[in-house]
């Protein structure tokens, strides 16, 4: 019987050589058991594991390169929008333009027909004022002149008539010479003009008026200024502005060309 050596409490050493074959045999048997118990599908199962585990790389030069194209194309596409926009506001700015030079040349021309007429008009109107200025002048030099042998023997008439040396005589007097010239006026219309401008004053003057201050002051009777007593003055009477008769027919004379007669004077004139 073999003596039993081991002591209690203790085993034996084990070699290098021994614990490498332990190991072995142990790899082994776990391997086999592992192999054993796994289904049929466990290798794919692993092989699909190993795959989805393991990491994936991808590259980054092509997911750059189709951001930059699809920024481009957004780029051109807002840049193309734009000049679409820009090109149409164009057109309307040219359109505007263009109304606006139509109107202006329009008003222009317009403005320009109207001025051409008003300028028609007003020369028109300028020839007809120097025409009826004319025709005036010839009627009042022809009133003059008119009828000479009649009036040299109506003068001698009332130069033989007598007349009381007033107003009233003054009127009469030269109503009588405005009847043979031709010059209209009644006694009512020469003394209400009278009364208002001089108050039946034959020495009456107007020193404060506007003929006052340009040196042309109303005189005589019926207020008249020295240019106009000398261009309306009556041949046969006299050439003293302040003589009563010379005055009165003077005045009527004026009246007759630029009213029709004194008696359609009511203020002054």
């Amino acid at each position: 019987m073999t003596k039993n050596t081991r002591t209690p409490g203790h085993s034996p050493k084990l070699t290098k050589v021994r614990k490498f074959s332990f190991a072995g045999v142990g790899a082994l048997g776990a391997a086999a058991l592992a192999f054993s118990l796994a289904p049929s599908h466990t290798q794919t199962t692993t092989d699909d594991a190993a795959i989805s585990t393991a990491p994936v790389a991808f590259s980054q030069h092509p997911i750059k390169n189709v951001q930059a194209r699809l920024t481009d194309q957004l780029a051109g596409a807002s840049l193309k929008t734009q000049a679409i926009a820009a090109k149409k506001k164009a057109a309307a700015d040219a359109v505007k333009q263009k109304a606006a030079e139509a109107a202006a040349k329009k008003a222009a021309a317009k403005k320009a027909a109207d001025e051409a007429v008003a300028k028609k008009a007003a020369a028109k109107k300028a020839v007809a004022r120097k025409a009826a200025e004319n025709v005036r002048t010839v009627q009042a030099a022809s009133r003059s002149v008119q009828r000479p042998a009649i009036e040299t023997v109506a003068l001698k008439t009332v130069a033989t008539k007598s007349y009381a040396n007033n107003l009233d005589g003054w009127i009469r007097q030269s109503l009588d010479i405005m009847k043979r010239k031709g010059i209209p006026g009644s006694y009512n219309g020469l003394h209400r003009n009278i009364m208002r401008e001089s108050s039946g004053n034959p020495m009456a003057i107007n020193d404060w008026d506007i003929n006052a201050i340009n040196g042309i002051p109303s005189k005589g009777l019926l207020q008249v200024i020295p240019p106009t007593f000398k261009a309306y003055h009556v041949p046969g009477t006299s050439w003293n502005i302040y003589d009563p008769v010379a005055n009165i027919t003077a005045a009527c004379n004026y009246a007759a060309d630029k009213y029709g007669s004194m008696d359609n004077v009511n203020s002054a004139y």
